[in-house]
């Protein structure tokens, strides 16, 4: 019988409880949620929600690892106030948690099986997200006008985010050898994106000239194509981060007096695109959207009953006239 599956004496804690306690045994538990996910975003934010989760349960869960604790523990998120997803996130981290420990022997199927039944935060209609206008994407590209090294690498990473529509995770992964011509124009060759999907997004003029004056002034020719500056202005060797991406875009965002992160950028794009006539399914495979639902939630699709599809087919049959 190992600590989470141990019989509970009146008043002893145990289970999960005890685990928490016990910093090494927690880490381990804890890196077998960890080494299941591929996504260094997914690993970071289920490793934040497993440590709040240990925080809760040295105090809260007397009972140890159970459905009844979790419960508790979803009822405790919601004071907080949380917006659902975000509980969900978390309530997801600890599902896993218990399945992962099912799985090495750590914890009874039952009890496994009885925490993955916790039902999470319901979410009442759904979140369409935040987009620029075309003004306040200018508005926003134009924002970084000086010349030193900082302000070109700010300027050509916003270029990319809002003319393809990359993912921040991808930006930070960028090398100098994604970027080369392929009839007659400058593409992201074989991006490895989300679930390991490779796809390769063609680049307006506009971002390619950023990118040169970035990579001309920081005398980058090979590897990650941006670099951390640091405080005297010098390129340091290291690439950057997806979160340094994230501080980057916030901190425009705020001197725009705006509120907008790295995906709205890309979400941008998708409407742009969209209002300039752009396909649906070419917008999908520039996004690396493995279905076009995906893409269609981006765009907030409507169906237009007035100007429909069936409108402009140039087919008028016998009965019509």
């Amino acid at each position: 019988m190992n600590d989470f599956e141990a019989p509970v004496p009146e008043g002893q804690r145990t289970g999960i409880t005890a685990l928490a306690r016990q910093q090494p045994d927690w880490e381990r538990v804890k890196a077998l949620v960890l080494d299941a996910l591929s996504s260094p975003h997914s690993r970071r934010v289920y490793g934040k929600a497993l440590d709040e989760f240990q925080s809760w349960a040295a105090q809260g869960a007397p009972e140890g690892f159970t459905k009844a604790a979790v419960q508790r523990y979803r009822l405790y998120l919601e004071t907080l106030e949380l917006a659902a997803s975000t509980i969900n996130v978390r309530l997801t981290a600890v599902r896993k948690l218990a399945m992962e420990a099912a799985d090495n022997g750590l914890l009874g199927r039952d009890l496994a099986s009885g925490i993955a039944r916790v039902k999470g935060a319901p979410q009442i209609g759904k979140r369409l997200g935040n987009s620029l206008s075309r003004e306040q994407a200018l508005e926003l590209l134009n924002d970084c006008v000086d010349d030193s090294l900082k302000g070109l690498r700010d300027k050509a990473l916003l270029c990319l985010l809002v003319g393809c529509g990359l993912r921040r995770s991808e930006v930070a992964c960028l090398t100098v050898e994604h970027i080369q011509q392929r009839e007659g124009r400058w593409v992201i060759i074989d991006l490895i994106g989300k679930r390991g999907r490779v796809r390769s997004v063609p680049m307006p003029a506009w971002a390619k000239v950023a990118i040169d004056r970035w990579t001309t002034e920081a005398r980058i020719s090979e590897g990650a194509l941006f670099r951390a500056v640091d405080q005297t202005g010098c390129v340091a060797g290291q690439a950057m981060t997806a979160q340094a991406i994230f501080l980057i875009v916030r901190h425009y965002a705020d001197r725009m007096g705006a509120s907008f992160a790295p995906h709205d950028l890309r979400r941008t794009f998708a409407k742009l695109a969209h209002s300039g006539g752009v396909p649906l399914e070419q917008i999908q495979l520039s996004l690396g959207h493995d279905s076009i639902l995906t893409t269609e939630k981006y765009l907030g699709v409507r169906q237009n009953l007035t100007d429909a599809p069936c409108d402009h087919l140039g087919i008028q049959c016998d009965a019509y006239k």
